[in-house]
């Protein structure tokens, strides 16, 4: 059955089943199938259902294991690896019927304000903003402006944001990050590809061209930031090999605040028939 679930909130409602357990429900998506970003950011979120001290998510690191079905729960188990004084260490393994569909780590960390705060990375120069862009939304959970890629066609980037309003919880804006972070990996990711089709193929012509998944995620959270508001999220793809490709890029809140470090790889297999 399709759960009817249309904002993130709910989404993120997981059920406690056990003492570090939860069970979460997904919406239904035009592709079928799971978004990677939603199992992300649920397991992210059983994580930090799990954490009661001022520690707040610093990185993570996941997995895809195998693809999930929308039409059914998702249990996450969190093991609690290590507690310590300034990091906290949690593992999450998502299962459905078919098995376990993600394995994700996270680190939690002490607030350390006294120390250094340098940013390194600027809000690209000449960037449209969101209101002047074509509407571009998948879900009615995240909105997404696209910014044309020319003269390099290895980036992607947009102005993603979780709709509606989520409220002040940083836990809750950790979780949306995850969420959106999924979204724009594999097109960075695959457009270094040679026969990756170009802007204005037909639709369709990518999955008849290649298999395609997400493998691998990870995202480093440097700053706090709201992400029911515009961000944009700006990836390079980096290459492929060995029928992967690589997609390193950064989260940006629109006033210039690096938030965040994505990298991904996906599987790009071209088809022999």
């Amino acid at each position: 059955m399709a759960y009817d679930i249309t904002d993130f909130k709910t989404l993120m409602d997981l059920e406690e089943k056990e003492p570090d357990v939860f069970l979460g429900l997904s919406p239904e998506y035009p592709w079928g199938g799971l978004y990677g970003g939603q199992v992300v950011a649920q397991a992210l979120r059983a994580a930090c259902a799990t954490v009661d001290t001022d520690h707040r998510v610093h990185s993570l690191h996941a997995y895809f294991i195998r693809g999930g079905d929308f039409d059914e729960p998702v249990r996450y188990e969190v093991d609690r690896i290590r507690d310590g004084r300034s990091f906290l260490t949690r593992r999450v393994v998502a299962h459905q019927s078919i098995g376990p569909i993600l394995n994700l780590s996270a680190s939690f960390q002490i607030l350390e304000g006294e120390q250094a705060d340098v940013q390194a990375v600027p809000l690209p120069s000449d960037l449209p903003q969101p209101e002047t862009l074509r509407v571009d939304d998948w879900s009615p959970i995240l909105e997404r402006r696209t910014v044309a890629s020319n003269p390099d066609p290895a980036r992607a980037a947009a102005w993603l944001r979780i709709k509606p309003p989520i409220g002040d919880d940083p836990v809750m804006h950790a979780c949306a990050l995850a969420y959106a972070s999924d979204d724009m990996p594999t097109e960075a990711a695959s457009h270094s590809h040679p026969r990756n089709p170009n802007p204005g193929a037909e639709p369709g012509d990518y999955e008849r061209r290649f298999v395609g998944a997400s493998l691998d995620h990870a995202i480093w959270f440097h700053r706090p930031g709201r992400h029911d508001e515009w961000v944009l999220h700006d990836l390079q793809g980096q290459g492929v090999i060995g029928a992967r490709g690589m997609a390193l890029g950064q989260v940006m809140s629109r006033d210039g605040i690096h938030l965040a470090t994505i990298a991904q790889e996906i599987l790009l297999r071209e088809k022999t028939r």
